[in-house]
């Protein structure tokens, strides 16, 4: 079977039994890395210890943005505890702009996007890719503080945005990561279809459910080879190539050694 990474999992989010079930069938499936995203310091911490039992986990550090902004001290603890650990850091994140939070309450924007640049500013200073939350017009905002640092290495998660962004994101180089809906969504099949397959990663964020072929399961990254599948259909290229060229720019992105 052809060797696979999930992108983009909140491994903290599943329960002790759950992880090491899942550990083990990645094993028997060929899924070879997991890179863990966090919500806040207490997730960060959790990722660290994950990743410290198991080899085949990568934590990132962050702070999730569809959740109430962290106090300057929240703020500060996190960055001086990131900064203490940044050599077991696959990456800053989960960070970005709260979209979906925003469409339920009034909220300053402009407060998350200082946050979101601070992380940004960390990034460029640890010299670490960035996972980014930024989905419809959002995903705007976040490329004008990238590129105002000239970030390089960033991974737009579970992207959702219009065709000018996409062009953006592309001319940038940045990575999009797709989770199992692109086996029922049209908008993601749709954005499947226009981006570079040399800038593609694939993801569950789970413990995220789904529906379609997925309904009713728990979600777990051996569902990403369904998505190889599916991306091989929709871009009509050899299933081979999509699983090697995928693999191949996630331990680039990542600096991954997973064999």
């Amino acid at each position: 079977m052809n060797k696979i990474i999930d992108s983009h999992i909140h491994l903290d989010q599943y329960n002790d039994k759950d992880i090491d079930s899942m550990i083990k069938q990645n094993s028997r499936n060929s899924v070879k890395a997991l890179i863990a995203v966090s919500m806040n310091k207490a997730s960060s911490e959790r990722n660290l210890e994950l990743a410290k039992k198991y080899p085949s986990v990568y934590p990132a550090f962050g702070y999730h943005p569809e959740q109430e902004l962290p106090t300057e001290n929240e703020i500060q603890e996190l960055l001086d505890w990131m900064d203490g650990h940044c050599s077991e850091m696959a990456a800053v994140g989960e960070v970005g702009l709260p979209y979906y939070l925003r469409q339920e309450k009034k909220m300053n924007l402009a407060a998350y996007e200082e946050l979101l640049e601070i992380f940004i500013q960390k990034s460029s200073e640890w010299q670490l890719p960035i996972v980014l939350h930024a989905v419809y017009e959002d995903a705007g905002l976040a490329c004008d503080l990238l590129e105002k640092y000239s970030i390089k290495k960033a991974h737009f998660h579970w992207f959702k945005g219009d065709l000018k962004t996409i062009e953006r994101l592309m001319d940038n180089g940045y990575y999009i990561s797709f989770t199992p809906e692109v086996c029922y969504r049209p908008k993601i099949r749709q954005i499947a279809k226009i981006y570079p397959l040399e800038l593609m990663m694939l993801e569950t964020d789970g413990p995220w459910p789904f529906a379609g072929p997925f309904q009713g399961q728990k979600t777990s990254p051996v569902m990403i080879h369904k998505s190889a599948e599916e991306i091989a259909a929709l871009k009509n290229c050899c299933l081979t190539d999509v699983y090697t060229t995928i693999w191949n720019n996630t331990c680039q992105f990542y600096n991954l050694s997973a064999e």
